[in-house]
């Protein structure tokens, strides 16, 4: 299926109400070209001085075309903007769901500013599908067609005239201006979101491009990308141009052609001299309908060009799937046992874990621990479903890739590196949790989680707008707001990956130290690369390479050498050095330094 008939298929539900549009579309062109014709007719019959009540049903008909014109107009963009609107929503809706689906593994192939132009922009696109495209086309088709019957029945030869001219109307004019826009058509949608992708990175690393005067270089790329921009338009509005001077041309020959045509037949009495009028207005109304049709063809490019970059979301092929017959969720106490597992991120890359061999119990904590590119996040991914693999990883007796997704996630929730504040109240973010949660519980999860001190200096506690990302909370205030959002949800499992990341040391510390204590209820599965603070985990795992190279509590591990020693030990000088650094008065190390 093309991309654009992918576009119309999510339309389907709204094809009754575009084609009333259509219909209505057309009764409202028609009404246009019979309404110049008719008023023609009667203006030439009427300088004939005939007898009055002779002109009485033309200026009935004047007043009713003029009327129906407004009247069935509206109707027409009423019910097809409503229809295109409904049809957006659908396709949408779709886009969504289907992000879901992807997220957060699938995701990765796409850079967030590029995904954004392609959930705004790309999509908002389809509204020119049947608006802009479908309709225009639908009505230009059916009043030609009318028009060109009505004057061959009149004059036939000024018919066949004016159909020829239309025909061209139709098929030369838009290919040309097709042919000549067509590139810049193409380019057009992702350049738009090379734009995005800019402006977006660059806001959100304004701090980085500020601290290292890069902000010259990206407002640059920013202009470039808008010069592009501003390239292509001009080359669309110069085939678009060319299109309507070449219309205006057609229709100037077509009304020379019937007019050369029709006059013999008045000279031959053949038509009354009125009817004269009539063969010359008809060729400028019809071609006033077909000269819609060029800038139709640039809003069908810009609509192609935007569905295939939709359909590259909508057709991405799913990290994971759910089994079409899905079990039934496994019933408590859980435990989670890993065998023979082994995963990679894509079919192009090698495996990130191989062999691993791990247990979960009930209310155990244990702490997955290992350098940069371990496979630790590989495994987090795993555990939730959000990537497939090989080998057996069972909760309960239920095998999670005969789960679905939704019933994995149920049971296992997820704190990850960087959980997203959104730009509402604390109450909004917090019931991301939990729905049904009320105000005394919301307050109870911020103390667990050691934000009441926080809390009480909000003006307007639970209703205080956080920012876009909280801006108006630090790091470690953000991680502990994702972990009151989690212990709302009150999952029977929890995953923590990477907690700490991104925060200073003391911080670090004393995160580790409340999560661990608010977590000691339920089986907590702790990925991090700070040993400090797993003295009081139950067990502890290395993951060197993607594979478990050690197992043990902290003081067996220490006793065992290997990597897990030699990293304590240089976590513990880091300390040391930091120690005496923060006692040493400023200044005094260059004074040392100076001549005597």
């Amino acid at each position: 299926m093309s991309p654009v008939r992918q576009m119309w298929e999510g339309m389907r539900g709204q094809r009754a109400r575009i084609a009333l549009a259509a219909f209505l579309g057309f009764i409202a062109a028609g009404s246009s070209v019979a309404l110049l014709g008719t008023s023609g007719w009667l203006i030439s019959y009427a300088a004939q001085l005939p007898p009055v009540l002779s002109l009485s049903v033309a200026a009935v008909l004047v007043r009713t075309f003029a009327l129906s014109r407004s009247l069935f107009r509206y109707g027409e963009r009423l019910m097809g903007h409503d229809a295109a609107l409904r049809g957006l929503t659908s396709l949408r809706v779709q886009a969504y769901q289907r992000l879901e689906v992807l997220a957060p593994v699938g995701l990765a192939r796409f850079r967030r500013g590029d995904l954004l132009a392609r959930l705004v922009g790309d999509i908002d696109a389809a509204l020119d599908l049947p608006l802009r495209v479908i309709l225009p086309w639908a009505q230009a088709a059916l009043v030609s067609a009318a028009t060109v019957a009505f004057l061959a029945w009149l004059v036939p030869g000024a018919g066949v005239a004016l159909a020829l001219a239309l025909l061209a109307g139709l098929t030369v004019i838009p290919w040309m201006v097709g042919h000549i826009s067509s590139r810049a058509e193409a380019l057009l949608a992702p350049t738009r979101g090379s734009l995005s992708i800019s402006i977006v990175t660059s806001l959100e690393a304004r701090a980085d491009l500020l601290a290292f005067g890069a902000t010259d270089a990206a407002r640059t790329e920013i202009a470039s990308c808008d010069c592009r921009l501003t390239e292509l338009a001009r080359r669309e509005a110069a085939g678009l141009g060319l299109g309507a001077g070449v219309g205006v041309l057609a229709q100037g020959l077509a009304v020379v052609a019937c007019l050369a045509l029709a006059v013999p037949a008045v000279l031959d009495g053949r038509i009354g001299p009125a009817w004269l009028a009539v063969a010359a207005l008809l060729p400028l109304a019809a071609y006033d309908i077909v000269m819609t049709l060029p800038a139709s063809v640039i809003a069908y490019q810009r609509v192609r060009a935007s569905a295939i970059r939709v359909a590259e979301v909508l057709d991405a092929p799913p990290p994971v799937t759910d089994p079409p017959d899905p079990d039934p969720a496994p019933l408590p106490p859980l435990v989670m046992q890993c065998s023979g597992l082994s995963a990679r991120w894509s079919a192009e890359t090698d495996s990130t874990l191989r062999s691993i061999d791990l247990s979960l119990g009930t209310r155990e904590r244990v702490a997955v621990v290992g350098p940069s590119g371990a496979g630790k996040s590989t495994l987090a991914a795993v555990l939730v479903k959000f990537l497939a693999y090989d080998g057996s990883v069972k909760l309960g007796d239920r095998e999670i890739h005969r789960l679905g997704g939704d019933a994995v996630r149920g049971d296992i929730g997820l704190l990850g590196q960087d959980a997203h504040v959104f730009d509402a109240t604390l109450r909004d973010n917090l019931r991301l949790g939990c729905r049904e949660a009320d105000d005394a519980a919301l307050c109870d999860v911020l103390a667990r989680v050691r934000l009441h001190r926080w809390f009480e200096t909000l003006p307007l506690g639970l209703d205080t707008q956080l920012g876009a990302r909280g801006t108006a909370m630090s790091g470690g205030e953000r991680q502990r707001l994702s972990l009151a959002r989690l212990l709302l949800a009150d999952r029977r499992i929890l995953i923590l990956d990477e907690p700490t990341e991104h925060l200073d040391t003391p911080t670090a510390d004393l995160l580790i130290d409340d999560v661990l204590g608010v977590t000691h209820d339920r089986a907590t599965l702790l990925i991090t690369h700070r040993l400090k603070g797993l003295d009081c985990v139950d067990r502890i795992v290395v993951l060197v390479h993607g594979q478990i190279r050690a197992q043990g509590t902290h003081h067996e591990l220490l006793a065992q050498g290997g990597w897990y020693a030699d990293r304590w030990t240089t976590e513990m000088e880091r300390e040391d050095v930091a120690a005496i650094a923060v006692s040493i008065p400023p200044g005094t190390a260059m004074s040392r330094g100076r001549p005597g």
